[in-house]
């Protein structure tokens, strides 16, 4: 009987413990920050709103601290029901900058859902002193000074 070939050694040994994983896509393959942002708004537009969550973190993943990324997922995580993670990433907009009105605004609305009205009517008082012309931002406080 002829000896069995020996098999090939890997170029690159595998780790013993653990789930493989998928080799990562080449830097030129990568999404950017950008391309996921309009991948996401549109998921959001087309009314996908947890789809749309997972595209964006991978977004503010790659450009932390981005305000439009940062609205844009509030608004995801408004729009499935998950006040609290909105309400967390508009409120890191009002922080990194106190005239944005439409993040006082989802900030806001974020926090009427929670039940937190103290913290809602401030937050759409500012909106409204930040753009008194938003029937928007005018229609959600009288809302809630009316509960």
């Amino acid at each position: 009987m002829a000896p069995r070939p020996r098999p090939e050694p890997d170029p690159e040994p595998r780790q013993a413990s653990g789930p493989e994983r998928a080799p990562e896509a080449a830097p030129e393959e990568r999404e950017s920050a950008y391309e996921l942002f309009r991948r996401g708004s549109q998921l959001l537009a087309d009314r996908h709103p947890a789809a749309a969550a997972v595209v964006l973190e991978r977004a503010s993943s790659l450009e932390p601290g981005k305000a439009s990324i940062l609205e844009a997922l509030g608004r995801a995580y408004f729009n499935q029901g998950a006040h609290e993670l909105a309400a967390a990433r508009f409120r890191e907009i009002v922080d990194a900058n106190p005239l944005a009105h439409y993040a006082f605004f989802g900030l806001g609305l974020a926090e009427a859902r929670l039940g937190q009205v103290g913290a809602a009517r401030r937050h759409l008082r500012m909106a409204v002193r930040l753009r008194p012309e938003s029937e928007d931002y005018q229609r959600a406080l009288a809302r809630i000074d009316a509960a």
